[in-house]
């Protein structure tokens, strides 16, 4: 029995390595035609691509697709760029396709590489060179075929949009040899004329249709322009050279007129928004200031000479009026009392005594008797009753007994 015994698996994962750390494998073109072709609902399409010798099966997965712009079909004529590696599960190799372009358009495919990847090492395509976008344009330079699907989309869409805005049209080839000098000269032009926007763009079409906007001269009169310019190539899935240079991409035509034209019902939607906004604040300061107002107004008031003088009136009013109840208090406190003394005078009053049946005598010198001591027989008294009095000579003095003695 042999001593190196390996599974199917390190077998599979052996040869993967090898095909992994093959520089050529890793980045390579397969010229061939389609058959077998499926798509997947995932999004992934599956492939082989064959000649007259052989085949080899393909797979492009969905997050890939980005940048093919046909459909495949059998029979197509196609070159895949792509990586060669191994399927472990199956032990079979396939091509794992990242790029694909139609048969006859590789010559033109490997120019556009070379000169992008030169213009973006010149820094034509950072961040920092792109200007923004106007958001309310007066004015939009359009370079396009007169005659094209393009301006009249532009058109429809802008008139749709805000009529006012004013399109300027420079006519020129999109496509054939003298497409690019006369897109140059479309875009010096507008930008020279001062417009606020530019659309430079066509409608769709193959990589020859649209190689005028891959033309390095076209790129740097995008670069060059003052005016921020939106690249409008093809439809969503055809990216040119101008694309990556300009300020803005749009997918389409009609998608640049409406990144290019601001909608004005959008726009006066807005406005009577903010004007039913600054309606709302402007009634809440109203009436805010209107209670700061009756506030100060009240103060103003209370330090008012007039407000004071009523405030001090209003103090005498209430200070005669608690001088009154208190007057009538002490009155009534007063007569309560007379009256009280009166019933005791009354109660003490002599008149009274006399009228129970009391007498009062007196001398004849006018003072009252009170004792026999002040009187002797023969002496001369008056004795007072109710209606009168009786004049009477004393004959005889008696003291009174009291407790059984005299």
């Amino acid at each position: 029995m042999a001593k190196n015994v390996y599974s199917v698996r390190q077998v599979n994962a052996y040869i993967k390595n090898m095909f992994v750390q093959d520089f050529m494998l890793n980045r390579i073109y397969v010229k061939g035609e389609i058959s077998n072709c499926r798509y997947h609902t995932a999004g992934h399409i599956y492939f082989s691509l064959k000649d007259e010798s052989g085949a080899i099966r393909c797979v492009m997965f969905a997050g890939d697709r980005r940048g093919l712009t046909f459909r495949l079909q059998e029979g197509q004529k196609v070159i895949v760029l792509g990586s060669v590696s191994v399927y472990e599960r199956d032990g079979t190799y396939q091509l794992y396709a990242k790029e694909i372009i139609l048969d006859g358009e590789g010559d033109l495919y490997r120019q556009y590489m070379k000169l992008k990847q030169e213009l973006e090492e010149m820094g034509m395509f950072a961040p920092g060179y792109k200007q923004p976008i106007p958001v309310y344009s007066r004015t939009v330079g359009i370079v396009t075929a007169p005659t094209g699907a393009a301006i009249r989309d532009i058109m429809n869409v802008a008139g749709r949009r805000n009529p006012c805005v004013q399109l300027i049209l420079y006519p020129t080839l999109v496509q054939g040899e003298q497409a690019a000098p006369g897109i140059v000269k479309g875009i010096r032009t507008l930008d020279a004329f001062g417009v606020d926007v530019m659309i430079v763009g066509r409608g769709g079409g193959s990589i020859e249709d649209l190689w005028a906007f891959n033309e390095e001269s076209v790129a740097r009169a995008i670069f060059e322009c003052r005016t921020p310019v939106i690249s409008a190539v093809g439809h969503e899935t055809d990216t040119t050279i101008a694309d990556f240079v300009a300020d803005l991409r749009a997918p389409t035509p009609s998608a640049a007129a409406e990144l290019a034209v601001a909608d004005l019902r959008q726009l006066l939607g807005g406005v009577e928004l903010f004007k039913n906004q600054l309606t709302d604040r402007l009634e809440q300061k109203i009436v805010l200031y209107r209670q700061r107002l009756e506030q100060r107004r009240l103060l103003l008031q209370k330090a008012s000479p007039e407000h004071r003088l009523n405030e001090k009136k209003q103090y005498a009013a209430d200070l005669t009026e608690r001088l009154r109840q208190q007057m009538l208090w002490k009155l009534t406190d007063r007569k309560h009392r007379i009256q009280l003394y009166a019933g005791k005078m009354e109660g003490c009053s002599p008149l009274k005594k006399l009228q129970q049946g009391y007498s009062y005598t007196e001398l004849s010198d006018g003072k009252a008797l009170r004792s026999i001591r002040q009187v002797r027989p023969g002496d001369m008294v008056a004795i007072h009753v109710t209606d009168g009095r009786v004049l009477a000579q004393a004959v005889k003095t008696e003291p009174m007994e009291r407790n059984g003695q005299s």
